[in-house]
């Protein structure tokens, strides 16, 4: 997909309020503060393995929620398609010669309106 860091900031976009409060501070401190695990063990005063293990244990559950409810693949979708429709926008207004080519647009906003029900439908 991408970096993990990245990977697991949007997973906690979407799914951190499943998480309980302990575990999302925790996963706060390691990927957005970028603590290490000696730092966030000092901090909460717990032992680093409880924090390396609370973070695997959360990181497999915002996967699960992933799995489960597609959420982050639904909005990555989206936002292709979206970029796509800004792409043949920004192509039809770069044409100079718009009368000549008006099959060509007519093509185009058929293929805008298929990407927008698509994005619609979901």
């Amino acid at each position: 997909m991408f970096d993990k860091i990245l990977q697991m900031s949007l997973l906690y976009d979407f799914y951190g309020q499943l998480l309980t409060g302990k575990q999302q501070e925790i996963l706060e401190l390691y990927y957005g503060n970028d603590f290490s695990l000696g730092e966030i063990s000092e901090e909460l005063g717990v032992s680093r393995q409880a924090i390396y293990d609370t973070i695997k244990r959360t990181e497999k559950l915002l996967f699960g929620y992933e799995e489960k409810l597609g959420l982050l693949q639904k909005f990555l979708l989206n936002k292709k398609q979206v970029e796509e429709i800004l792409s043949i926008v920004e192509k039809i207004e770069k044409n100079e010669n718009i009368q000549s080519n008006l099959s060509y647009i007519e093509k185009e906003i058929e293929t805008i309106k298929k990407l927008s029900y698509a994005i619609l439908e979901k």
